[in-house]
């Protein structure tokens, strides 16, 4: 973690804050001196001096009641980091109906929900930001991700839409897509396949680095998104994925 100021005097929320990138970054953000609130299901391990309040996104009634528990309590908001979402494996015919409604909902409703109830009190921000958690998966085909990569294509049309409809109000929108990162999320996706074990070592070999993403490394660069010295920085998706779309490396 960094020891900068930058975020003195800002309140930043992260949605899935409790856990794996979402928790990185809320750690990040309170080091860079920010107050920081985690919305998630489940904020009863959330890290000291967090302000931790439930938020389902897939529920508008739920968000509508964090935020208005978020504006009763702290009365501002500077920050919002859309990090909540679940993952899907499979090919199109692999998962039903109800799972790509499920999906969907959470990784690209779920933002828009959020962000709407967030919306009031950004716009009375000097330093409003959004940043949402996109993937390399909505511009690379990776193999049994038919539904999670529709999901995050969505995010990153709809990242470009809200940078768009908000930058004359001062709120600037970016999305960060990393690789395949070292988390839970990924750990709980991984038992899906028949030896986890190969999986995993594929997926730390498909990084040009050779190495899965630390959550840590992705936080980073959250942070700076979302930090007033980023202030010229709005519509864009910033790759931290180990060189996977860009680097075309000879096999060892």
């Amino acid at each position: 973690m960094t020891t900068s100021t930058e975020y003195t005097g800002l309140v930043a929320a992260v949605t899935g804050g409790a856990s794996g990138i979402g928790r990185a970054t809320a750690r990040e953000l309170s080091a860079r001196g920010a107050t920081v609130v985690v919305l998630d299901l489940d904020v009863g391990g959330i890290d000291a001096p967090q302000v931790g309040i439930r938020c389902d996104v897939s529920d508008r009634v739920s968000v509508d009641e964090a935020f208005s528990r978020l504006t009763a309590d702290i009365g501002r908001l500077d920050v919002l980091v859309n990090n909540a979402g679940i993952s899907a494996v499979g090919t199109v015919v692999d998962n039903d109906d109800a799972t790509w409604t499920r999906v969907l909902d959470v990784n690209v409703a779920g933002i828009a929900r959020v962000t709407a109830a967030a919306l009031p009190l950004l716009r009375a921000s000097s330093a409003a930001a959004i940043v949402n958690l996109g993937s390399i998966a909505a511009t690379n085909g990776l193999p049994q991700r038919a539904l999670y990569s529709a999901s995050k294509g969505a995010v990153h049309a709809l990242t470009l839409a809200l940078a768009t409809d908000h930058v004359r109000e001062g709120i600037r929108v970016n999305a960060v897509a990393p690789g395949t990162v070292d988390t839970p999320f990924v750990a709980r996706m991984l038992q899906n396949f028949a030896d986890p074990i190969a999986e995993r070592a594929a997926l730390d070999a498909r990084q040009a680095t050779g190495r899965m993403v630390t959550p840590e490394e992705v936080a980073a660069a959250i942070a700076y998104l979302g930090g007033p010295l980023a202030g010229s920085t709005t519509g864009t998706v910033l790759l931290v994925d180990g060189g996977v779309t860009t680097l075309r490396v000879r096999p060892v």
